[in-house]
């Protein structure tokens, strides 16, 4: 396997850590790493240390870059380095972007860092250095995955879902699941209605009440480049790490319908790790994208005000799957009306409910709903 193979990406987290004031020059860096075909999973603002190795653990990412223009780097970077050790991750290079005098270098590559960038860097040294990173890494054997796997250590976890994201050899090593338990939950609406910040509040939800929750969040690739820019975890990741609350990001690759390749062994392991559910986001659906009905037990629809009347909620597709609606976004204009006219056209045999991740209200109601009768596990 190459490591530029359009199916298989370089996997590059980019991370702001302390109070670096804006994030202009690391989202150009993540639009060209992801035009340079690689998957990009950018964490944000404001991150500590500890969420973003915690982070690089859990997406299992072939580089951590970091981006810092705080002149802090001489105490950022040796506690991502003893965070690294820490955690077990230590053949995830770190590299580091930033104002970083030249007579530092040499401290930071002595501490273990791969690469230093400056301004003057170019486009092209950075890509390639990262390139040459990630098709230094292994995946481990199928025989040490398993091993930490049944003794649920969470880097096992992460390896082996990047092992089924590489088309690795298990050596028949699977993971069968039944589908009555109603343990996993599709979620899926049009760009723009708020499913990860919708799924960062219901997850919330769902820990304090002691479930274990784990999230597969598909983006979408280039269908020029094969790149992506993955998202979805900066709208969910907190700053202190939950040992109970997984997420994973996958691009979608070449699978068309709103999710994912391997999305189902992804999902199947998961389940077989421990978590109590499993969230499925996927990519911003359109009215035919449903394969997410064949993965999920049940399907979620979400949706935002005046985002269609009675007509458009009555069309075949994407409304007919679901099994319960959200109107998001209830602190906007017209939220009662469109949840008056959801209702009135799906009667009272699938429920509906209004939340607003902005004021944290209605996401009690949809818990009770996924941990129910029909979701309890």
């Amino acid at each position: 396997m190459k490591s530029d193979d359009l199916h298989h990406p370089p996997r590059i987290l980019l991370a702001k850590i302390g109070l670096d004031g804006h994030d202009r020059g690391v989202k150009v860096l993540a639009r060209a790493f992801r035009d340079a075909g690689m998957d990009v999973i950018y964490t944000g603002l404001w991150q500590t240390c500890e969420a973003t190795m915690h982070a690089a653990l859990q997406e299992d990412v072939d580089v951590v870059g970091v981006s810092l223009l705080s002149a802090a780097h001489m105490t950022v970077m040796p506690e991502l380095v003893r965070l690294r050790r820490d955690l077990g991750i230590e053949e995830i290079p770190l590299v580091l972007g930033g104002i970083v005098p030249e007579s530092d270098h040499p401290k930071l590559r002595e501490i273990g860092v791969a690469a230093v960038f400056n301004p003057g860097s170019s486009m092209d040294q950075i890509t390639e250095t990262l390139r040459a990173l990630s098709a230094a890494r292994r995946v481990p054997p199928a025989s040490a995955l398993k091993e930490g796997f049944e003794r649920r250590d969470v880097r096992a976890l992460a390896r082996t879902l990047t092992a089924l994201q590489r088309d690795v050899d298990l050596g028949g090593w699977s993971f069968p699941r039944a589908r009555s338990a109603s343990r996993v939950l599709g979620i899926t609406g049009a760009p723009g209605v708020g499913k990860s910040s919708f799924i960062a509040r219901l997850s919330r939800e769902l820990r304090g009440r002691g479930r274990k929750v784990a999230v597969v969040c598909v983006d979408p690739s280039s269908p020029v480049t094969g790149g992506a820019l993955l998202g979805d975890r900066l709208r969910m990741m907190g700053q202190e790490p939950d040992a109970n609350f997984f997420i994973r990001s996958v691009s979608s690759g070449r699978v068309s319908d709103g999710l994912g390749p391997h999305c189902e062994e992804i999902v199947g392991a998961m389940l077989a790790f421990g978590f109590d559910h499993v969230l499925v986001e996927t990519v911003g659906a359109g009215q035919a994208d449903v394969g997410v009905r064949g993965l999920a037990d049940r399907v979620l629809l979400v949706l935002m005000p005046e985002s269609g009347d009675s007509i458009q909620f009555s069309k075949a597709g994407i409304m007919e799957i679901a099994d319960a609606f959200v109107i998001n976004k209830a602190d906007l204009p017209g939220a009662d009306a469109s949840l008056a006219q959801l209702t009135g056209v799906i009667g009272a045999d699938r429920p509906a409910w209004k939340t607003s991740t902005m004021r944290g209200e209605g996401f009690a109601d949809v818990a009770d709903w996924v941990v129910g009768p029909a979701g309890s596990t």
